[in-house]
């Protein structure tokens, strides 16, 4: 098996091409038969207009999820907030 249909997903431009090779390489998952590819299709599956959003303005949440990541690491140095307005604003004075 070779699950092609996904290898040119992001390289084209165009987002009804992208829904049509995400839902071949869905099928080829599926006569695949395995559970492990099984999971990782649902996943893929229940997030699919998530994912084909980025053929809208060819963007990704890859800031977003960095700024998220920053979150969390200050969150766990002050080994939990008690003060959310304070920690908002330190937050701020940090990474803003």
């Amino acid at each position: 098996m070779s699950f092609k249909s996904k290898k040119y997903l992001f390289q084209n431009k165009d987002k009804l091409v992208a829904y049509t090779k995400l839902a071949h390489w869905y099928r080829e998952v599926e006569e695949f038969g395995d559970k492990r590819f099984r999971t990782v299709s649902n996943s893929i599956f229940s997030h699919y207009e998530g994912i084909l959003t980025f053929f809208d303005n060819r963007t990704t949440n890859a800031s977003a999820e960095s700024f998220n990541a920053k979150i969390k690491a200050f969150r766990s140095t002050q080994r939990g907030v008690r003060d959310i307005p304070f920690f908002l604003f330190r937050l701020s004075n940090i990474y803003v």
